[in-house]
């Protein structure tokens, strides 16, 4: 079900309280994520070592260092 509604969403949501909302998004953002790492790494030189998931990681430490950002869209 999570697959269904768009990351916008469930960031309003997560923004408006919704602390269940912060479970449907992790996944999500994290396959996005790995999807674009992968794009990336594929235009890399072979033989080089970085992997898709620890580059995602890597983004995820830096996301969670920042104080809660405000989702709304702007006007």
């Amino acid at each position: 079900m999570a697959e269904n509604r768009p990351i916008t969403v469930l960031l309003h949501a997560f923004s408006g309280g919704d602390k269940a909302a912060l479970n449907d998004l992790i996944p999500l953002v994290y396959a996005e994520l790995r999807k674009i790492a992968d794009g990336h790494l594929r235009n890399e030189r072979s033989g080089h070592t970085l992997q898709p998931t620890a580059l995602v990681h890597e983004a995820y430490e830096r996301l969670i260092e920042q104080k809660q950002p405000d989702y709304r869209p702007p006007r």
